[in-house]
């Protein structure tokens, strides 16, 4: 069910178009995500999945259209965004200005108690992205954005990955938005599947 339809949309877009220079990269896009709705984008790569989210998370402001979004927003990117010269600690403290109770709290949700003293480049890759994930969610967001959060990621990996996410998620009131390649995993975490295809591209249902 598309919860937007029966419940205010948290997020909106409304995209006449996107080009990068003379070439039309997005053509028109309406997309609302309600509060606690996952919408997973699929799409081939190249077709500007990532482009839409960069416009979503304010990052990119070359476009023709309308965006409503709220102030309290994350994003998890494919590679985690750390500082790598701070450890574990001061990369939840620092842009969050969270308590160290707070902190220790957050990452134990994630598996990660008595790590706070260790450097991003310390941790493996699964655990720096447990971290980026204990820092999305400890902002306590309003709209969560997620550009394949857990690409490159062995199966059983990926596995633990998503139902941290998953856990993260049903105690939080956010709204997803949810890029990935993967249908399986896009079937798994979506309350809605949309697919970007065309030239410029657009936003559709996915057919089942």
């Amino acid at each position: 069910m598309d919860l937007a339809e029966v419940a205010p949309p948290v997020l909106s877009v409304a995209l006449h178009g996107m080009r990068f220079g003379d070439k039309p990269v997005l053509g028109p896009i309406e997309l609302r995500v309600a509060t606690r709705e996952t919408v997973a984008i699929t799409g081939p790569s190249g077709v500007g999945k990532t482009t839409l989210m960069r416009i979503i998370a304010g990052l990119e402001t070359r476009f023709d259209g309308h965006l409503r979004r709220p102030e309290k927003l994350a994003m998890v990117f494919q590679e985690p965004t750390l500082m790598r010269w701070r450890n574990v600690s001061d990369n939840l403290a620092i842009p969050l200005g969270l308590s160290p109770t707070e902190i220790a709290i957050a990452l134990e949700g994630v598996g990660l108690a008595g790590r706070g003293d260790a450097f991003p480049d310390q941790l493996s890759l699964g655990q720096q992205r447990r971290l980026s994930l204990a820092r999305a969610f400890a902002g306590k967001p309003d709209v969560l954005l997620m550009d394949e959060p857990f690409v490159s990621l062995d199966s059983q990996l990926s596995d633990e990955m998503m139902s941290l996410f998953e856990r993260l998620r049903d105690s939080h009131p956010v709204a997803t938005l949810l890029v990935t390649h993967a249908i399986p995993e896009a079937e798994r975490l979506a309350t809605r599947i949309l697919e970007l295809s065309g030239q410029p591209a657009q936003l559709k249902s996915r057919q089942t």
